[in-house]
């Protein structure tokens, strides 16, 4: 646009009157419709807009259709003038100049929305005029105007603005005929990459019959491999989209063959998608089928193919996951009748989202509970990822009886020795049955269930169990395993095979070996240099499949990460240590987790910043004696490497509003509140910002005692300050302990309000607009001070009166707001 007038002193004699003859060269902004003002012609805006949208000259054109929308703007309010134009619109998108097509499909988006939000008859002005410009240029002979309008329908789809019947009726048809096995191989390679961007908007049954067997179709074209590639890569969305059933049946003979392709990018795509399609299957599949091509992966002759599939191999692991036991479950969103799988992002928060309440409950036990076989009838996920959880039986159980069952092998609520419960039984009912089933039969159960958790408890390793325990207290009788199975009780419930191991009954040897072996320092020769990393980001999710019985398999695997020499690797585990701990409980975590955690705060910042993000989440998870040491070691925060690394003490101050719950009245004042009042004193404001809130939070939590000692430091230290920022603390201060309701107010006019008033009148005005802005929108507000009787009510009048008559129009602006009225954020003043 900066060579406008160059181009003018050489065109035809009719651009005398385009409109833009005040703008020079060097102009940044042009009023894109000059062109419609009056001019030497005599003709009307609209007339010109004809002239000029069909005239000779390209750059006529252009303008025209980089205008459209601003022409919109300024006649769509008359109904003649807006079919004139949408007309107009319709007769450009057929320019021979590809130039000024593109320029129009660029528009069609901003189009579409301001017709959406002014037009009432916008359905049918958006199918008749622009929907067949977007459908007729996917098709367009110039691949600048097909990418136009392939990335405008997925804006129009993003926004909600193109309706099913158009979809369906318009678009996908377009789609299916460029994906013929006859179609132009540039055409067919385009529409599949759009075909496989639509899906994640479209609706299941509109993928289920007009898209998903063309996409099986494409998945093994064998002229194409770009075609290929584009299916493998977007092979998971699909199959989060067309379900469990459709996956089995139709997809998953396709995946086996792109896992199985020659080229190894198409292998490589299949790894990557690997987790999302394990979770569109069930267990069974899932471990006797895609376990093994994943096997194949891992093992694969190239090495980009091996590099991704153990980026993958935690998320994979994390598939098996039961999550009526684990609290492992995959967050679904809605889409029209869809149920899919969220995207994981970059933390280990969104590989892995347990369910507060089943950890809280799994944390509270002294041992943990078993996985069941993934293909167990009473624990059978379904569809969209969860568990029915009831067994076989007829009678259904209720929650409290399968939590129950669930964990009853691991016995944890049984005191030592053992008593004879058959007699108990008769009287009392321990865990309702159902009725279907004898008495005698509920005895024996319980009877063969209680020796063997008294074998388990003797056994030091699993292939030894048996000739152990036979030693101690004897097996089973046969009858009694009769009556277990009869049952139809699952592995959670009670453990029928005690020689077994445990965590092969959750994921496969073969992929936990593997993931095992990612600390072995010959694979970052040979596949990865930062496979260590992927270990350490992917192992919060493997810990919760295999549950808190099998930390033993991954301990020296998380000792060896956690002493990696990459401070990368070691910054990953400290990023999600706190929520390892919630996985482990207090016990493991006293035991392996804290000399852990007390290396990462001795290491490099970056390592200690993911400590410190998530230092109250950890803290909180330990015994009192355990926390009470930290608070010798919290000091060490205010010292970093680089002095100017602000954030740092930033997040120290977040943290620390929230630890001072975890600790009493004195530890606050022995040791956070000099750490509190060292942060005030910070060079960066946004750090002495935040601390300001955390001071306010101190006097809360202190005895009255210790609080009138620390009102009097504040007042000599921030009140009394000879620069005027102190003063303007001490106001905010004030401010967030009445909006917070950190002490009584009774309190706060006794100790603190006096000293407050007295800054009504300080010199410098920043100081005294947040002292108005206390007062008006905080103080006042509060029922104590609103009452007439109170002892301080005239000295607020008179201060609040003499601040809305002040000489600075901010102070008096903050006087006299209305305290229900939003304004902006003077946290930038200080």
């Amino acid at each position: 646009m900066a060579g406008l007038s160059l181009y003018f002193e050489d065109g035809h004699d009719d651009l005398d009157d385009f409109g833009f003859d005040d703008y020079g060269s060097d102009c940044d902004g042009i009023r894109i419709t000059a062109f419609l003002d009056a001019g030497q012609d005599n003709l009307t805006p609209l007339g010109r807009l004809e002239k000029y949208a069909f005239s000779e000259n390209v750059f006529n054109r252009q303008i025209v259709a980089r205008g459209m929308l601003d022409v919109l703007r300024e006649f769509s309010d008359n109904e003649n003038d807006f079919i004139s134009i949408m007309e107009t619109v319709a007769r450009m998108s057929e320019d021979g100049e590809p130039t000024v097509r593109a320029e129009l499909m660029e528009q069609v988006p901003n189009i579409a929305m301001f017709l959406h939000e002014n037009r009432p008859n916008f359905p049918e002005a958006f199918s008749r005029y622009l929907v067949p410009i977007v459908v007729r240029y996917l098709t367009d002979p110039n691949n600048q105007v097909r990418k136009t309008s392939q990335a405008a329908l997925l804006v129009l789809l993003e926004q909600g603005l193109m309706s099913k019947a158009d979809m369906e009726g318009k678009v996908c048809p377009v789609l299916l005929e460029l994906t013929e096995p006859s179609s132009d191989d540039d055409y067919k390679i385009e529409a599949v990459a759009i075909m496989c961007k639509l899906v994640s908007m479209l609706t299941k049954d509109t993928v289920e019959h007009l898209l998903l067997l063309r996409f099986c179709e494409l998945c093994g074209d064998v002229r194409l491999f770009q075609v290929r590639k584009v299916c493998a890569a977007n092979f998971g969305e699909l199959c989060s989209i067309a379900g469990q059933e459709a996956t089995e049946k139709l997809l998953m003979p396709k995946f086996f063959d792109l896992c199985s392709d020659s080229l190894w990018g198409i292998r490589k795509a299949c790894a990557e998608c690997f987790m999302v399609v394990s979770n569109c299957t069930n267990p069974e599949v899932r471990r006797t089928k895609l376990s093994p091509l994943f096997i194949n992966l891992i093992s694969d002759q190239s090495r980009w193919v091996r590099q991704a599939a153990f980026q993958s191999l935690g998320r994979f692991i994390s598939t098996f996951a039961n999550p009526s036991i684990t609290g492992l479950h995959f967050l679904t969103t809605s889409n029209s009748s869809n149920s899919r799988n969220s995207s994981i992002d970059g933390s280990p928060d969104s590989l892995i989202q347990p369910r507060s309440e089943q950890l809280q409950s799994t944390s509270d036990l002294t041992g943990p509970p078993s996985h069941p076989p993934e293909g167990n009838s009473s624990a059978q996920p379904k569809e969209d990822g969860t568990s029915s959880g009831q067994p076989t039986h007829s009678a259904p159980l209720s929650r409290q009886q399968m939590d129950d069952c669930t964990m009853f092998n691991s016995f944890s609520f049984w005191r030592s020795p053992l008593p004879d419960i058959t007699q108990d039984l008769q009287d009392t009912e321990v865990i309702n049955f159902p009725v279907c089933f004898p008495l005698a039969a509920q005895v024996k159960v319980l009877s063969a269930a209680l020796k063997a958790a008294e074998l388990e408890s003797q056994r030091e390793d699993a292939d030894e169990s048996v000739s152990e325990s036979n030693s101690c207290t004897g097996s089973p009788t046969s009858d009694e395993l009769s009556a277990m199975s009869e049952l139809s009780l699952t592995d959670a419930q009670i453990s029928d095979s005690p020689s077994s191991s445990p965590v092969l009954n959750v994921i496969p040897q073969q992929l936990l070996d593997q993931y095992l072996s990612m600390t072995d320092p010959t694979r970052a020769q040979t596949v990865d240099t930062e496979i260590a990393k992927h270990c350490a980001f992917s192992l919060p999710g493997v810990a919760l499949t295999l549950g808190r019985q099998n930390w033993h398999c991954l301990k020296d695997t998380y000792e060896t990460l956690a002493t990696d020499v990459q401070w990368k690797v070691r910054r990953t585990l400290a990023f999600s240590i706190h929520e390892l701990a919630v996985i482990l409980g207090d016990q493991l975590t006293a035991a392996d987790l804290v000399p852990i955690f007390n290396c990462f705060l001795k290491d490099l910042d970056e390592v200690r910043i993911g400590v410190l993000k998530h230092l109250y989440d950890f803290l909180k998870l330990l015994h009192a004696d355990k926390r009470r040491e930290y608070l010798y070691q919290l000091q060490e925060f205010m010292v970093t490497e680089n002095s100017k690394n602000w954030r740092f003490r930033y997040e120290l101050a977040e943290q620390l509003i929230l630890i001072i719950e975890l600790y009493s009245h004195n530890d606050v004042y022995d040791y956070l509140r000099q750490i509190a009042l060292n942060l005030c004193s910070d060079k960066v404001s946004e750090v002495r910002w935040i601390s300001y809130k955390l001071v306010s939070h101190v006097p809360f939590s202190l005895l009255s005692k210790i609080a009138t000692t620390l009102h009097n430091e504040l007042i000599m230290r921030f009140c009394h300050c000879t620069k005027w920022v102190g003063r303007q603390a001490f106001a905010f201060i004030c401010q967030a302990i009445v909006e917070e309701d950190c002490m009584p107010m009774d309190q706060f006019a006794q100790h603190l309000l006096p000293s407050l008033l007295s800054l009504s009148s300080d010199p410098v005005p920043n100081v005294r607009v947040l002292v108005a802005k206390a007062l008006q929108q905080s103080v006042l507000e509060k029922t104590y001070f609103k009452d007439p009787g109170s002892a301080y009510s005239d000295e607020l009048e008179e201060a609040l009166s003499e601040l809305r008559m002040d000489k600075d129009r901010d102070v008096r602006f903050f006087a006299t707001l209305d305290p229900n009225r939003n304004v902006m954020d003077t946290a930038a003043l200080i």
